[in-house]
């Protein structure tokens, strides 16, 4: 898709000639198989590996097209956002150092990568959702400006009619909306290709849809957006609900993501997949097609299938069947696109040992696999891992529950080991990434509840402003040493460097907890939420959400001083609170923030999006601001203190 010239179908005649194309190619593809014209008794591995950017201050840095043209390598190519890029791994066959081979050259273009960014003063980081991703990150100014992108965002909106909606719960809860979907930018995984032999396919993909949940609960590492925790494999339902396009106009037609796992075992073919996917899912994109390949078979020639290709690639199924073309021979493979990013090289080989030693060693009653396992227990079991990765139970091929760790332990990590031996994978190898995950594992540390365990110590002490970029720094450290995770320490809060990575914006130091009161409530009630929540200021706003006031701990003393016997009750908050306040965004400077304050003499400023509020900054955070700057200068005073 990235090479083509795509676009948003408009006319009834670019659908015609593009559907024409796709079932041209679907008969092109049917007929190489009926024919045994693909590639079999040859395994082939390989990956692409997407990572984003940070600037000095652990945030993403929007300089990919800057630093893909210092690097100058064709491994490497775009992505959705400018502070993402994705790197390809050449092709292996899958025997002997296939997977250290792997690591090393992954490693030899991350090292580049690590180069071309430090001449923009940014870092590539691994990581399945980058932590410290703000919304304002996702505006559309931050899509890489190619056309095929802006085309895909163009067609997404165009098929939903309207904002792109997000509900996602785990520890904590996001609700929100969006314009584009840029969300998708948030995600970085690993993918994974495996090439199979036709013969083999249906059972060789039922088994990877079946070992899905607990491959995933064993590898996640996305638990944090926006400062919250959500999933443990939050990208599943950040990617799911931003290609969900059921039309807000018609909201009763039940449609399904374009982001799925499936709806039954394959049974016969391949092709089952194309065709539901043909049915099914409206063009989202066309192309020219410069090819016919039926004429192109008749030739003599193999087809590049580009129709079909387009269509499939818009369609991102977590195990999902590609086709493509390897010395003049067709064939196909499954490419894993639900394990994310990270948190190390040696984790993601260790992670893509653990999936391939699994399909190489796939049992033999798969033949059979819904005699043993219903495939919406298979559907369940890959959900309950992304929402919470190895506390998952699932219900496994023996009618029986099995825990994550019982699972792994127990029965998938012996089979991953028996598949690598019979591919003959150097028994050094086996050990080294396969003791990984079974570590791993054990210590029931992914790179998930490293950054939940991590981020919900720091932020007892610390803002959730602090707190993200405090694990992104940590991590970052922690990543760059080699280091598997299940090694890995807690991160310290002094870890997210100078102040200004802590304190520099509004945004950083605000409160989010919001205590609010109404103009028509008692003034009572908002004496009692401050006496409850021991707290100075209550922002007063409309029903809309705009703020219209601030009524403060003094307004009610001043208030109860002139108060006398005969009045009534019934004073309301609009009677005392102090109109049209002073008010700052999330992107002003807390210099400026301090010295606003201190020009009208003010306890508190209201933190606002557009008239919407959205935080509140007050006089007891700035003294916090001090407590920490004065903890940090007495412990560069102590490191630097050398006794005679």
């Amino acid at each position: 898709m990235g090479a083509m010239d795509v676009f948003v179908v408009e006319t009834k005649e670019q659908r015609k000639a593009f559907v024409s194309a796709i079932l041209n190619d679907m008969k092109a593809l049917e007929y190489m198989l009926d024919k045994g014209m693909f590639e079999s008794g040859v395994a082939r591995i390989g990956a692409e590996q997407e990572l984003c950017f940070t600037d000095r201050h652990y945030r993403p840095a929007m300089v990919g097209l800057d630093i893909l043209k210092d690097i100058d390598d064709p491994h490497f190519t775009t992505e959705l956002a400018k502070f993402n890029l994705e790197a390809n791994l050449d092709p292996l066959i899958f025997s002997g150092n296939a997977l250290s081979t792997m690591e090393r050259h992954l490693t030899v273009l991350l090292d580049k990568a690590a180069k071309a960014a430090d001449n923009h003063k940014a870092k590539p980081v691994l990581t399945g959702i980058l932590p410290t991703i703000q919304k304002g990150d996702l505006d559309f100014s931050n899509i890489t400006p190619y056309d095929r992108y802006r085309a895909l965002n163009n067609a997404m909106i165009k098929m939903r009619g309207g904002d792109f909606e997000f509900n996602i719960k785990g520890t904590d809860e996001l609700i929100t909306k969006h314009s584009t979907m840029l969300f998708e930018a948030c995600n970085t995984s690993f993918q994974i290709h495996l090439q199979i032999d036709p013969d083999n396919f249906v059972d060789q993909y039922n088994w990877a849809q079946a070992i899905a949940g607990p491959v995933l609960a064993a590898c996640s590492n996305s638990p944090l957006l926006f400062g919250r925790r959500l999933w443990e494999e939050s990208r599943i339902a950040v990617f799911e609900q931003t290609v969900d396009l059921k039309n807000l106009n018609n909201p009763e037609r039940e449609i399904k993501s374009r982001v799925d796992f499936g709806t039954d075992w394959l049974r016969e073919s391949v092709t089952e997949i194309f065709k539901y996917d043909i049915a099914y899912y409206k063009l989202l994109l066309a192309g020219h097609i410069d090819e016919d390949a039926l004429e192109q078979l008749r030739n003599g020639k193999i087809p590049k299938l580009r129709a079909l290709n387009l269509h499939n690639g818009t369609i991102y199924k977590w195990n999902r069947p590609c086709y493509g073309i390897t010395n003049g021979k067709p064939h196909l493979r499954i490419e894993n696109r639900y394990v994310p990013s990270g948190p190390t090289i040696v984790d993601e080989i260790a992670n893509t040992a653990f999936w391939l030693g699994l399909m190489a060693g796939m049992p033999e009653y798969v033949s059979e696999i819904d005699a043993h396992l219903d495939f919406d227990h298979a559907k369940h079991n890959f959900l309950k891992a992304a929402q919470v990765g190895l506390s998952a139970q699932f219900k496994w091929t023996d009618n029986k529950v099995r825990t994550a760790e019982e699972l792994i332990l127990g029965e998938l990590l012996p089979i991953a080991r028996r598949g690598l031996a019979s591919k003959n994978i150097d028994p050094a190898d086996i050990d080294r990434y396969l003791d990984i995950i079974e570590a791993r594992v054990i210590a029931h540390q992914t790179g998930s509840i490293w950054l939940n365990n991590a981020f919900t110590k720091l932020i007892k002490k610390a803002s959730r402003e602090e707190a993200v970029v405090a694990v992104t720094a940590g991590m970052l450290k922690r990543q760059q040493t080699g280091q598997p995770v299940h090694t890995w320490d807690s991160p310290h809060i002094r870890e997210s460097g100078s102040w200004s990575n802590k304190f520099k914006y509004v945004r950083q130091i605000m409160s989010q907890e919001l205590y609010t009161v109404q103009e028509e409530d008692l003034v009572e009630l908002s004496a009692s939420v401050m006496d409850w929540r021991k707290i100075h200021h209550v922002p007063v706003e409309n029903e809309q959400g705009e703020v219209v006031g601030i009524i403060s701990s003094a307004d009610i003393l001043k208030y109860y001083c002139k108060k006398v016997d005969h009045e009534g009750s019934e004073i309301t908050v609009n009677d005392i609170m102090s109109k049209n306040p002073v008010t700052v965004t999330r992107d002003t400077l807390t210099t400026d923030a301090l010295k606003l304050m201190r020009k009208y003499n003010l306890g508190c400023l209201p933190v606002v999006n557009g008239v919407k509020l959205v935080g509140i900054v007050t006089e007891y955070d700035f003294i916090c601001i001090a407590q920490d700057l004065f903890d940090e200068l007495e412990n560069v005073e102590k490191e630097n203190h050398h006794p005679v």
